[in-house]
């Protein structure tokens, strides 16, 4: 029953955010040749349900197409976020683009955050509850996501795995709804990254 109603909440939550979507993909067109010159999105091959790879879509954020983070145990670097980039991170709004992906099936709104599926492979062999985690659909934010931030190298994604093995175990219509309201305060707080 709960997962059925998950679905059905993300399908008509991302319908309805496609006008939003729409909004800022125009402004963005607009003041991309000024402040963030290049492609529109970034599609970044992320690991989803059953450990299979799918193409995340994302409003662009750095310099050209390159990542900038090489391997699964580097830090994150920010040396190629324009500064506009910065901005749309920090909003959240550079999200925005995976309810595409939550429509076509491949992400959830709430669900084990996706990584760089190279990095995820090798989180996969070093990291045995590492698997489990994509029994489910990834989401666009989740109990690891807002509980612990950002992730960095084989132990903090171990513990990731085990926040999102408790969201997996726990799901219910209190958790989500726990889980939204918490993803909403760090949007308007801009908490984070």
């Amino acid at each position: 029953m709960f997962w059925a109603s998950k679905r059905c909440f993300d399908i008509v939550t991302s319908l309805l955010l496609l006008p939003l979507l729409a909004l800022f993909a125009i402004i963005l067109l607009v003041v991309n040749p000024f402040a963030n010159r290049g492609p529109l999105f970034f599609v970044q091959i992320r690991m989803g349900r059953d450990c299979r790879a799918f193409k995340a879509y994302k409003f662009r954020t750095m310099h050209g197409e390159k990542m900038v983070r090489r391997g699964p145990n580097d830090p994150i670097e920010s040396c190629g976020i324009t500064n506009f980039g910065k901005f749309l991170r920090k909003t959240r709004i550079d999200e925005l683009p995976q309810i595409l992906n939550v429509l076509q099936g491949k992400m959830s709104l709430i669900g084990p955050r996706p990584d760089f599926f190279t990095h995820a492979r090798a989180f996969v062999r070093a990291i045995p509850e590492y698997r489990d985690r994509h029994r489910i659909r990834p989401g666009i934010s989740g109990l690891a996501q807002v509980e612990l931030g950002y992730a960095e190298g084989f132990a903090e994604t171990r513990t990731k795995a085990q926040a999102d093995l408790y969201y997996i175990k726990n799901a219910g219509f209190l958790l989500e709804l726990r889980l939204i309201g918490k993803t909403i305060t760090t949007i308007l707080t801009k908490a984070g990254v």
